[in-house]
C-alpha cells in the first residue's frame, strides 16, 4: 500500500465462515465516499493481490460507511490517468479462481458499480443506489460498463441507462436485473448466504447478450438521441453498446477505455465537470455555522411566485401557512397549487392530497409558530416595511424572516426590524417551484445562522443557492440587466427581436433576451427603472422601447402581447407594432440602422456578461466564479455544455475576448467600462 492510501484510507480484510465454507472480507474504506482515486485503487490491487485462494472459498466486496464505492475521483480527470487503472483491478477480480460477491449498501456509481459489475454476482441492501453516471460529466464508463451491464439488462435497457445516467435504488435495481439479490438483514451475512450457494464464476463478460425484441434496440437509439441535446457521449456510448453486443471483450474493452479517456479530455467534459464542482462549492457559507430546522412555514403573498414557493416547500415535507389577504387570489393560488400537486404525484411518492394538504390559507395572525416567513408581495418598499413592522409583533423572537424581492435593497428593508440579524433575501425565479436556482442573499446585519439555514432549506427544496450580497439585481438580475440593455442598444442599432433571440438560441441558450422578458414580465425590469429614473445620468444610452411597451399595457405573456404577440401563438409571433417602435427608436436617437451577423451578436451580448461578471465578482456582490457561471446555467438557460459564461469565456482566446468588451463598451457609450479586473479574471 502506497504512503498516500495509509494517509487517505485503507482496505480492511477479515475471514467470514458460512455454511462450513470460509471467506474473504475485503472493506473499502476511504472516507468519506470511497471514491475511486490512485491511493484507493491501488490500496485495493494489493489487498487483491495478498489473498490466497486456497485458503478460502470466495472473496466479498464491500464498502465502510455508506457507501460501497461512490465513483471515481473527479478531482483526477484533469491529469493523466495514473496506474493502476479500474480495468486491473477488475481483471484481478475476474481472475481470482473463487467466485467475488459485491456487497453494495449506499451508492455504487461509474467506476463503483463497474467494479461491482466485474464481480461474479452482486448483492445489495434496500438502501443501495447504482448507476453509470459518467455520460452525465461528457465521458462515458470506461472499465467494463458498456460491455458487461447489456450482458444483465439487455442492449436497449442498457442504452437507457447508460445514457441517461439514471441511478437505481436496490428494489428496482433487482427488478431490472442490475443486482442479484437485495439483503433485508445484515449484508454481510446477506452476501456470505449468496456466495455458499454459488457454483463458482460466472465472469458477465463472457456472458452472450440476451435476445431484444424486434426494433426496441432502434427505439432505445432514437429516444437517447433525442434527448442528447448535443452531447457528444451519448452517441459515443451507444456505438461502444453496440459494438461490444456483437464482439468479444478483447476487441471492444480497449475501444471503450480509449473513448472514455478521449472524451474526458473533450472541451464538454470540461464544461460539465467544471459545474459539477460549482454545484458542491456553492451556498457554502464562512465557519460552517449551524442551520436551524424548519418545519413550519409562512409565505405571505399568494401571487405567482408565492404560490410557486408554498408548494415548493409542502413539496419538501414543510407545513406551510399561506397569507393573502385578497380572497380571490388565495383560492386561485390554492386551484393551482393542487395542478401542481397533481403533476408532482404522478412521478412521485406521495399523493396530491398529501402534498397540497400541508398547505392552508391563514391570516398574518396565525404565523406565531412560524419558523421562517418569507414574504412575496408587491415590490414596493413602504409597503414591506409596513408588513415587517406588523409581522414583527407576531413570530416568535427566533424565527427567521425572509424576502424574495428581486431588486430591492434588503439592507434597507431589514432596517426597520428590532433585530435584522435574522432577516435576508431568499430570491426564487419564476416558476419558483420548478427553476433550481436560489440567491440567499447576505445583508449586513444577517447572521451566520441565518444564511446557513436558508442556504440548507434551499437544499431541502432541491434548490441550488448561491450567495449574494445586496445590490441592485443582486447577481442573476442584475447580470440579466445588463445583458438585456445591450439587446434593447442592438435593436436600436439595427437589429430586431427575433434575430436577437434566435442567434442566442443558435449559441445554445434555452431562450432569447426577449423571450426571456416575456416569460418573467416586462414590469419587473421596467418598476426598476422608474426606481432608477431620478438617479440616471440624463447623458447615458436609453433605450425607451420597453418603457413604451409598458406603457401599452404588453407586460409579455401573462397580458398576450410584449416584444412578441401571443395572443394567437403560444409561441410568440413576430409583432409590427413592435417592430415600428424600435425602427422609431433609432430615428429618434439619430443613428442608421445597420445589419448584423448572429456571430456579431452573440459576441457582443456574451462580452456584455463576461465584463459585467467581472464587476460584480471585483465589488464582492459575487462569492466566486462558479456562482455566475452557476446564475446563468440554471436561472437564464446558458448551454450546460458549455459550462457557463465565465468557464466558455477562459476556453477562448483571451485577447479576443478583451478585443469584444472594448468594442462592446465603445458602442455603450457613456457610464461602461471595461472592468479593471477582467484580465485577472480571464487568466484564471
Amino acid at each position: 500500500m502506497s504512503e498516500n492510501s495509509r494517509i487517505e484510507g485503507a482496505i480492511h480484510s477479515a475471514e467470514l465462515q458460512h455454511a462450513g465454507k470460509r471467506f474473504a472480507l475485503l472493506t473499502i474504506d476511504f472516507p468519506p465516499i470511497n471514491a475511486g482515486s490512485q491511493p484507493m485503487r491501488q490500496a485495493l490491487l494489493d489487498a487483491i493481490s495478498a489473498l490466497d485462494p486456497s485458503q478460502v472459498d470466495g472473496v466479498i466486496l464491500r464498502g465502510a460507511g455508506n457507501n460501497f464505492v461512490g465513483g471515481a475521483d473527479i478531482r483526477e480527470f484533469d491529469a493523466e490517468a495514473k496506474e493502476p487503472h479500474l480495468p486491473e483491478i477488475i481483471a484481478a477480480l475476474e481472475n481470482l479462481p473463487v467466485p467475488v460477491v459485491a456487497a453494495i449498501d449506499g451508492a455504487a456509481l461509474g467506476g463503483g458499480y463497474e467494479l461491482a459489475l466485474g464481480s461474479d454476482a452482486r448483492v445489495a441492501t434496500p438502501n443501495a443506489m447504482v448507476g453509470l453516471p459518467e455520460v452525465t460529466l461528457g465521458l462515458i464508463p470506461g472499465a467494463g460498463g458498456t460491455y458487461r451491464l447489456p450482458r444483465i439488462v439487455g442492449v436497449p435497457l442498457a442504452i437507457d441507462l447508460i445514457t441517461s445516467g439514471r441511478r437505481v435504488k436496490g428494489p428496482e435495481a433487482l427488478k431490472l436485473g442490475m443486482v442479484d439479490r437485495v439483503v433485508e438483514g445484515d449484508l454481510e451475512e446477506g452476501a456470505a448466504e449468496f456466495l455458499a450457494g454459488m457454483d463458482g464464476k460466472r465472469l458477465l463478460r463472457q456472458e452472450s447478450v440476451p435476445a431484444s425484441q424486434e426494433g426496441s434496440i432502434q427505439s432505445a437509439k432514437e429516444a437517447a438521441l433525442a434527448k442528447a441535446k448535443g452531447l457528444n457521449a451519448v452517441a459515443a456510448a451507444i456505438d461502444v453498446i453496440e459494438q461490444g453486443a456483437v464482439k468479444s471483450a478483447d476487441e471492444v474493452l480497449p475501444q471503450e477505455r480509449e473513448v472514455s479517456l478521449r472524451l474526458r479530455r473533450a472541451p464538454q467534459s470540461q464544461a460539465l465537470r467544471h459545474l459539477f464542482f460549482a454545484e458542491r462549492r456553492a451556498g457554502r457559507i464562512d465557519g460552517n455555522p449551524k442551520s436551524l430546522n424548519v418545519s413550519t412555514a409562512g409565505v405571505i403573498g399568494a401571487g405567482q411566485m408565492g404560490r410557486g414557493i408554498a408548494f415548493a416547500l409542502a413539496r419538501a415535507g414543510i407545513r406551510v401557512r399561506l397569507v393573502e389577504t385578497n380572497e380571490a387570489q388565495l383560492s386561485a393560488a390554492l386551484t393551482a397549487i393542487g395542478g401542481y400537486a397533481e403533476r408532482e404525484a404522478a412521478r412521485g411518492k406521495e399523493s396530491a392530497a398529501q402534498i397540497a394538504g400541508r398547505i392552508e390559507g391563514a391570516s398574518l395572525e396565525t404565523l406565531g409558530d412560524c419558523d421562517l416567513v418569507i414574504e412575496a408581495i408587491v415590490e414596493d418598499m413602504v409597503v414591506k416595511h409596513g408588513l415587517l413592522g406588523k409581522l414583527e409583533q407576531v413570530v416568535r423572537k427566533d424565527a427567521i424572516l425572509a424576502s424574495n424581492t428581486s431588486y430591492l435593497d434588503i439592507n434597507e428593508m431589514a432596517s426597520v426590524l428590532r433585530d435584522p440579524s435574522r432577516m435576508a433575501g431568499l430570491h426564487f425565479f419564476n416558476p419558483a417551484h420548478v427553476m433550481r436556482l436560489v440567491e440567499v442573499v447576505r445583508t449586513d446585519a444577517a447572521s451566520p445562522e441565518t444564511l446557513a439555514t436558508l442556504a440548507a432549506l434551499a437544499k431541502k427544496l432541491r434548490k441550488l443557492p448561491i450567495i449574494a450580497c445586496v445590490d441592485d439585481g443582486f447577481v442573476a438580475n442584475q447580470m440579466f440587466a445588463a445583458y438585456r440593455q445591450q439587446a434593447e442598444f442592438l435593436l436600436q442599432e439595427g437589429a430586431m427581436p427575433r434575430e436577437v433571440d434566435e442567434a442566442m438560441r443558435e449559441f445554445g441558450m434555452a431562450m432569447g433576451p426577449f423571450e426571456v422578458s416575456d416569460l418573467a414580465g416586462l414590469d419587473i425590469a421596467w418598476a426598476r427603472r422608474k426606481r432608477q429614473a431620478e438617479s440616471r445620468d440624463p447623458d447615458a444610452r436609453y433605450v425607451e422601447i420597453p418603457d413604451r411597451l409598458c406603457e401599452m399595457g404588453r407586460f409579455g405573456r401573462k397580458t398576450g402581447r410584449g416584444w412578441y404577440d401571443y395572443r394567437e401563438n403560444k409561441k410568440g409571433a413576430d409583432d409590427l407594432e413592435t417592430e415600428a417602435l424600435v425602427i422609431e427608436s433609432s430615428r429618434t436617437a439619430g443613428m442608421d440602422r445597420r445589419s448584423f451577423t448572429s456571430e456579431q451578436i452573440v459576441r457582443r451580448l456574451l462580452a456584455t456578461i463576461v465584463n459585467k461578471a467581472s464587476d460584480i465578482l471585483d465589488r464582492g456582490v459575487a462569492q466566486q466564479p462558479g456562482d455566475i457561471d452557476l446564475a446563468w446555467v440554471y436561472g437564464f438557460g446558458f448551454p450546460r455544455l458549455k459550462g457557463g459564461p465565465l468557464h466558455w469565456a477562459r476556453q477562448q482566446d483571451r485577447a479576443q475576448i478583451l478585443a469584444d468588451v472594448e468594442q462592446m463598451v465603445a458602442a455603450s457609450g457613456k457610464g461602461f467600462v471595461v472592468s479593471p479586473a477582467l484580465e485577472s479574471l480571464l487568466s484564471g
